[in-house]
């Protein structure tokens, strides 16, 4: 069975409380608890243990997209205080300036591929020499990032079949020439569906794409149809 979710900072963007608001009373599993600056890790972390997660059935963080080199040791600190939960901690790899450190988040540890603004971690060729350094890192697959680095889905193929045994989720949404986290077109849905096959039925699908309440559902369904063709393209676009 697949778990499908949003990020919070999709939903409600630095207000983590409005966006589990917004999926809880909706039939949403699945949830990533997202302080995409550093000034919101702090709080975030600070209240994980206050919030009512109860209706989840996967849950995994998102560390901030980018790190000041003075506040990364901060950051390994607060993220070291997730790990107890034994949730998948997302990291950007060019938020890591010391890669080797990055090491004590273990196994928990999920490296995502990059989008066309970042200068690393594009590619399966550059994401290896992470995967060198931090050897028990796993793999947060971003579909629409690797959409954006290569229309083909050449890339998104290649690290699928390279990183399958890393593979712990899945982000997905429209990532257009601005690099924003759109909900999902008939393209990206039919794009998406050309690696499909490559992506294990159990993976949990986190939704990075930008929409109100009253979309929830609607970009759901579009997510679930983009990793099975057989579900048809009825809703999209609905």
């Amino acid at each position: 069975m697949r778990y499908v979710g949003f990020s919070t900072g999709a939903l409600a963007r630095q207000d983590f409380r409005r966006a589990l608001k917004m999926m809880a009373d909706k039939p949403v599993q699945a949830v990533e608890l997202s302080a995409l600056r550093q000034e919101e890790l702090p709080p975030l972390v600070e209240r994980l243990a206050e919030l009512d997660l109860h209706q989840f059935r996967y849950i995994a963080f998102h560390a901030p997209s980018s790190l000041d080199e003075s506040f990364e040791p901060v950051a390994l600190h607060l993220l070291q205080r997730v790990c107890p939960y034994g949730w998948p901690i997302i990291v950007h790899p060019d938020a890591m300036h010391n890669v080797a450190r990055w090491a004590v988040l273990g196994e928990l540890l999920c490296i995502e591929n990059m989008d066309k603004r970042k200068d690393v971690g594009r590619t399966a060729a550059a994401l290896d020499e992470f995967f060198r350094i931090l050897p028990n890192a796993g793999f947060c697959f971003d579909i629409g990032h690797a959409r954006q680095v290569d229309p083909t889905m050449s890339e998104a193929a290649l690290m699928l079949q390279r990183f399958r045994n890393r593979l712990r989720q899945l982000h997905v949404s429209e990532v257009g020439a601005e690099s924003r986290h759109d909900p999902l077109t008939v393209e990206a849905v039919l794009a998406f569906q050309r690696v499909s096959h490559l992506v294990p039925p159990d993976t949990p699908v986190i939704l990075e794409s930008r929409v109100e309440e009253s979309g929830i559902l609607q970009e759901i369904e579009s997510a679930v149809q983009s990793l099975d063709p057989a579900r048809g393209l009825a809703i999209v676009g609905d």
